[in-house]
């Protein structure tokens, strides 16, 4: 059979341009010139060979062809615009033969589904009952109105849902309101309870309301309808604010505002004097705390001061017996003088007179450390005093600024003096004064053996020799 023989080479004129001139549209369905009633004749499905196919950037074209055992379906995506051959429609190769036995290469439906097109459906929920959690017993009318807008994405997962034949758009928009409506209302019912809105700020939290039937909306348009939903905007909430149940709930409303600020401004007040209180009783501490610690170092002035006072005493006590150990040097003594008298001892006497000396000297020197050392606190180790003496505690108090060389002589662990040569002299003469005995004068690091002391060394030397006697006459 010829290609184009016969009365079928003649049907439908020249070749078809196939292709979508509408300006807006959803689904648009292609018929060739001379069939303007869809389903009329055959002449509605007739795709002569060698006719072009043009598809947009941001639609599709499906072709539907009727087989006994069902419909076979080809999809071309645009943009796309050539010749229609074997090699662009592989499900031809399995209909060639009845193309031809109809008179033309094949017979087929062709949709173009407006992949880009934004579709917007208003929609408008009447009055329907809303509760608020904490007044059940009292409805409160609330309406809704918004848009929302879709368009189709996955074009195969819409074809199972519609039959393309028969689709049109002004139906399809009736029925998506319509969901819309029973999906809005079924989810502000709940928004209340569920999100702990209050009934009586719903208005007010538009924007979360909106989010939250959004997010409930959209994955059932596309399970439902197969469109894809681009935005919800919901434009109004209005609540019925003179009904009964809106008046009794602003009502309650307003008392439990009311409490909760009392309750605030309560909690408030007791917060801050519960700070009073806490810093009243941090000041109260610290004060007890500072009255110890001045109680304390009190005490520790007081203390030291007896202590230097024994210290004195101690030194007195030194004094008193050294007096009377010359006293009694003078005593065991005697010098002939040649009246044949005894009791009379110049060297004892002035021995007594120069260890007399040195004592009083020694306890004025003694007293003024220790009141000095009262009046600086009580504390020793004052700059300038003498080192310690081995074995004694540290106490505080220069010596007096000598005229002479003057040394502290260490006695019973105690400092003693200063002493000048003199009176050292006759220490060392009344055995007060021994070699080892330490002492420390201004200028030395530490104290010493006096029998090392340069100064001190010769008072240690081995006396003459007596003189020789007298020739006898």
């Amino acid at each position: 059979m010829a290609l184009f023989g016969g009365k079928e080479k003649h049907e439908g004129g020249l070749m078809d341009a196939i292709r979508c001139d509408e300006a807006e549209y959803l689904i648009w369905k292609w018929r060739p010139k001379g069939a303007e009633e869809a389903n009329s004749t055959r002449k509605e499905n007739a795709i002569r060979w060698g006719s072009s196919l043009r598809v947009k950037d941001g639609e599709a074209a499906v072709f539907v062809y009727k087989q006994k055992d069902g419909a076979m379906q080809d999809f071309i995506e645009g943009p796309f615009d050539e010749t229609i051959k074997t090699a662009n429609f592989p499900v031809l190769a399995s209909i060639m033969g009845l193309a031809f036995g109809g008179g033309t290469p094949f017979q087929a439906e062709v949709y173009f589904i407006n992949l880009a097109g934004i579709i917007q459906v208003k929609f408008g929920v009447p009055y329907f009952d809303v509760f608020d959690p904490r007044l059940l017993d009292f409805p409160v009318p609330v309406a809704v109105r918004g848009t929302i807008t879709f368009r189709i994405s996955d074009y195969k997962a819409f074809i199972k849902l519609h039959r393309l034949i028969d689709f049109n758009l002004e139906t399809f928009k009736l029925q998506i309101r319509d969901a819309v409506i029973r999906y809005v209302k079924g989810v502000l019912i709940g928004v209340p309870q569920e999100n702990g809105i209050p009934l009586v700020q719903i208005e007010r939290k538009l924007l979360q309301v909106n989010t939250i039937v959004e997010e409930y909306l959209r994955p059932r348009l596309q399970n439902d309808f197969g469109v894809t939903m681009s935005a919800m905007d919901i434009q109004a909430i209005e609540v019925d604010k003179e009904s009964e149940g809106y008046g009794k709930l602003r009502k309650l409303t307003a008392n439990i505002t009311e409490s909760t600020i009392q309750t605030q401004a309560d909690l408030n007040i007791e917060n801050m004097q519960n700070m009073q209180r806490l810093n009243t009783e941090n000041m109260e501490e610290t004060l007890r705390i500072q009255r110890q610690e001045g109680q304390y170092a009190q005490h520790m002035q007081t203390d030291l001061g007896g202590f230097a006072l024994h210290q004195l005493k101690q030194q007195e006590e030194i004094a008193k017996a050294a007096a009377g150990a010359m006293g009694q040097m003078g005593q065991g003594a005697a010098v002939n003088l040649g009246n044949g008298g005894g009791g009379f001892n110049p060297g004892a006497m002035m021995a007594g007179m120069a260890m007399g000396g040195a004592v009083g000297q020694g306890m004025a020197g003694m007293m003024g450390n220790v009141f000095q050392g009262m009046n600086q606190g009580g504390m020793p180790g004052v700059p300038g005093a003498p080192p310690s003496v081995p074995g004694a505690p540290a106490q505080g108090g220069p010596p007096p600024l000598p005229q002479a060389v003057q040394f502290n002589v260490a006695v019973n662990g105690q400092s003693a003096g200063p002493f000048d040569l003199n009176a050292l002299a006759g220490m060392v003469q009344a055995g007060q004064l021994t070699p080892q005995s330490q002492v420390w004068k201004q200028g030395m690091a530490a104290w010493a053996a006096a029998g090392t002391v340069p100064e001190l060394a010769g008072f240690f030397a081995p006396p003459a020799p007596p003189p020789p006697p007298l020739p006898s006459t």
